[in-house]
């Protein structure tokens, strides 16, 4: 009988394989790594209630291996074939992102995992975008990008045979999910030679840096693999001593006592000698080291607030330094509740339950409200870690790093018909996943008391 390598364990090899190979491509990524875990070590050794509260919801082992990608292609076809790669690795689309918005041209998709056991393993995951060549003014530009696009192929036929393989069997043996994670490295390589001459590269570059980065090469390179940091302040201060040029301010909500959602920063992009066609010499920028840190997944309510108050916020921090920055953030999101019991009780934010060893040695309970279940210490309830991606601070990593401008011509063109038409299948959205597991949990925990669920 064939034994057949789980999902989860493929999507494992890969990621670590990727940071491998991205080590390799850049030399500061691993100068990152080993900061980024010097400061995760003294933050757990500072706060070691926080170092318990991993350890016990399984988020310490995963802290360690955690990345996020990001990659871009320019076809239907290539995203539809990734959705199929990135299956083979337990991974499924999750959101649609309208980064034209920022003027950016492209939208994307985040594919994950999405089911606990598999996001405790390691919670892989990469931020996928397809460009919109339709965004582009000029038809000789777009019908160009279209043809040079058409050419080529970003996987090997190797990665094609093992996904077919896969799709065939249910998964793959151990030497197959070998095989498969060196073929499909393959497609995130970065290639030093670009697949047009200069001039088009220039022309498409004029347009915007990311239309030449996604069609004048022969594949999407991987442009950052992200750590997952427990102080992002910190390793924002400690970047320049490490020899990393940071990026101005960190993206995302302000420093706050119970984090929310994301915050993002990152070392400015490299500039990379290139070969364009024709053997003309160049250079390629695109590719830098960003840092995350993750808090806990808000409400559509808790969203609509955080998305005010971002919008007051951008609108008094333009040109400030960090410093300044991040206090006018702290003044504007005074008004955000910081503390997990408020969070709890407007609805803003999204919490596991489990039953406590008294609620389990307690036997049956009358029936009461969850918040008087937690004060009686017979629940817990505690944040569910985001693990989705910021629209805004997405775009504002691609503008800072690829040193382009917002567009106005590309903005207010979101069409999430035809991203999910291209990548073959619709979209998971991110709040029902978080709501249904906070639903399940808390159905869970009150059976377990002997308490019919709420409805």
């Amino acid at each position: 009988m064939t034994t057949l390598v789980s999902h989860h364990e493929i999507r494992d090899r890969f990621s670590k394989a990727m940071s491998a190979m991205y080590q390799d491509e850049v030399p500061q990524y691993e100068t990152l790594l080993e900061l980024v875990a010097e400061v995760n070590r003294e933050t757990l050794e500072r706060d070691p209630e926080l170092a318990e509260r991993l350890a016990t919801h399984d988020e310490l082992n995963r802290l360690g291996v955690e990345r996020h990608g990001a990659i871009r292609v320019g076809s239907a076809e290539e995203l539809a074939m990734l959705r199929r790669l990135f299956a083979v690795m337990g991974m499924v689309p999750v959101g649609y992102y309208d980064l034209s918005e920022a003027g950016v041209p492209v939208h994307s998709t985040a594919f994950r995992p999405i089911d606990d056991e598999a996001l405790a393993r390691n919670p892989f995951r990469v931020f996928t975008s397809l460009l919109r060549l339709e965004l582009i003014e000029s038809p000789e530009l777009r019908e160009r990008a279209a043809g040079i696009l058409a050419k080529r192929d970003i996987f090997t036929p190797g990665a094609r045979e093992m996904i077919e393989l896969s799709e065939r069997q249910g998964s793959l043996t151990d030497e197959q999910a070998e095989r498969f994670v060196a073929e499909a490295l393959e497609t995130f390589r970065w290639h030093q030679d670009a697949t047009v001459d200069l001039d088009t590269y220039e022309a498409l570059h004029a347009e915007h840096r990311l239309i030449a980065d996604v069609v004048c090469f022969h594949g999407p390179h991987i442009n950052h693999l992200t750590p997952r940091t427990l102080d992002i302040d910190e390793v924002q201060r400690r970047m320049p001593a490490a020899g990393m040029n940071p990026k101005e301010v960190i993206e995302g909500p302000p420093r706050r006592a119970c984090p929310i959602l994301l915050r993002q920063t990152s070392f400015k992009a490299l500039e990379e000698p290139t070969r364009f066609a024709g053997d003309r010499q160049g250079t390629h920028t695109a590719r830098f080291g960003e840092i995350e840190q993750r808090g806990v997944a808000l409400t559509a309510k808790g969203r609509a607030l955080y998305d005010r108050l971002l919008g007051e916020s951008r609108r008094r921090t333009a040109g400030l330094s960090n410093e300044a920055h991040q206090r006018v953030l702290a003044e504007v999101f005074a008004d955000f509740p910081d503390s997990e019991a408020e969070l709890r009780r407007q609805g803003l934010a999204f919490f596991e339950y489990r039953t406590t060893e008294a609620g389990r040695e307690a036997g049956a309970i009358a029936a009461t409200a969850v918040e008087r279940l937690i004060e009686q210490g017979l629940i817990t309830a505690r944040p569910i870690t985001y693990e989705d991606f910021l629209p805004v601070s997405a775009a504002g990593i691609f503008q800072s790093n690829l040193g382009g401008d917002d567009s106005e011509a590309y903005a207010g063109h979101a069409n999430r018909e035809a991203f999910e038409e291209a990548l073959g299948a619709p979209v998971t959205d991110e709040l029902t996943l978080y709501a249904e597991r906070e639903r399940s949990s808390l159905d869970a925990a009150l059976t377990s008391l002997g308490i019919p669920p709420v409805r």
